[in-house]
């Protein structure tokens, strides 16, 4: 006798989600070895305990959906050992934040759901209001790796964006599709097919820019160089100032008069420029900008020429 294909099908895709809810596993026991969360973030195992519970529990009113409730438990036993283990090693701050979103969602939330579902709504409803909401959670789950590609575009690097979630992402959802076909589930469906959507843009972005070199930096907003063109001039007047400073004190002592810049009044002090020094580096990123931008007028792009030297400078007397 023929296996039923919507069986197959749900077994193969029972076990890509499972493998896909485990792969935090090394994150967590580098977690455990080092007594420390981190960096990691703590939201998404909180979002996805939530979705894998509420799944759990549409697969439990669903007629024949065994195969949706192993799966989810599965996963919902996962999260909840990596939720368990965050608050554990989490600092204080960050555990009783956490906290208080865990009751709040994963046991409040959760509770809410499963009590006015089973109290209020009757039949068919029941399955409608759960299947929308854990539809449109799992959604917004799978629309979260958005930022990534549009990290991946913006970079034209795939640092941000492995292969192996990606196509995981394309695999999972692509099982499950056809799961939903097989078994005629909406709300399956619905969310699986904008994950395989999803899934295989980020392959397609990762095949177009795993080769490509990144950009070079934008310009500022007035178009007058680049963003890092503003510190290397900064560093620039502030060396030149500094040597500026110490020429006019070496003529002092070999007797010999200050060089006088064209329309501008000679300094009555070679302090004068340490004063100018101390002021740029006390000065507001506006007024810097505003110092940055005077001294490049009319020198091309708002860039800084390089410090004269004592021989151009005596050339130029």
């Amino acid at each position: 006798m023929a296996a039923d294909p919507s069986f197959v099908v749900g077994i193969i895709g029972n076990v890509i989600s499972i493998l896909v809810f485990a792969s935090p596993i090394a994150t967590f026991r580098r977690i455990v070895r080092n007594g420390s969360t981190e960096d990691f973030r703590w939201l998404p195992y909180v979002t996805t305990l939530l979705s894998t519970s509420l799944w759990t529990f549409y697969g439990l009113l669903k007629p024949g959906g065994l195969l949706v409730v192993t799966v989810n438990g599965a996963g919902a036993a996962l999260e909840a050992a990596y939720v368990t283990l965050y608050l554990i090693y989490a600092p204080r701050e960050t555990k009783a934040k956490m906290r208080k979103l865990v009751l709040a969602v994963n046991v409040g939330f959760l509770a809410a759901v499963v009590v006015v579902t089973l109290a209020a709504l009757h039949g068919g409803v029941r399955l409608l209001a759960v299947g929308v909401l854990c539809a449109a959670l799992t959604i917004g789950m799978y629309a979260a790796p958005l930022g990534a590609m549009r990290t991946v575009v913006k970079t034209r690097s795939v640092e941000y964006m492995p292969f192996s979630l990606s196509f995981f992402l394309f695999l999972n959802g692509g099982v499950w599709s056809v799961y939903s076909v097989l078994v005629k589930d909406y709300f399956i469906g619905v969310p699986n097919a904008v994950g395989f959507v999803l899934g295989t843009a980020q392959l397609v972005l990762y095949m177009a820019y795993r080769k490509a070199t990144p950009p070079p930096r934008k310009e500022d907003d007035d178009g007058d160089g680049e963003a890092g063109d503003e510190e290397e001039g900064l560093a620039q007047l502030m060396t030149g100032q500094a040597v500026e400073m110490a020429q006019r004190r070496a003529r002092l002592h070999k007797g010999l008069s200050l060089p006088k810049p064209s329309g501008a009044p000679l300094s009555s002090s070679p302090r004068d420029g340490l004063g100018s020094i101390i002021k740029s580096m006390s000065a507001t990123p506006v007024e810097l900008h505003s110092v940055l931008h005077q001294h490049g007028h009319g020198r091309g792009h708002g860039r800084f020429e390089p410090v004269k030297k004592d021989d151009d400078v005596e050339a130029d007397e």
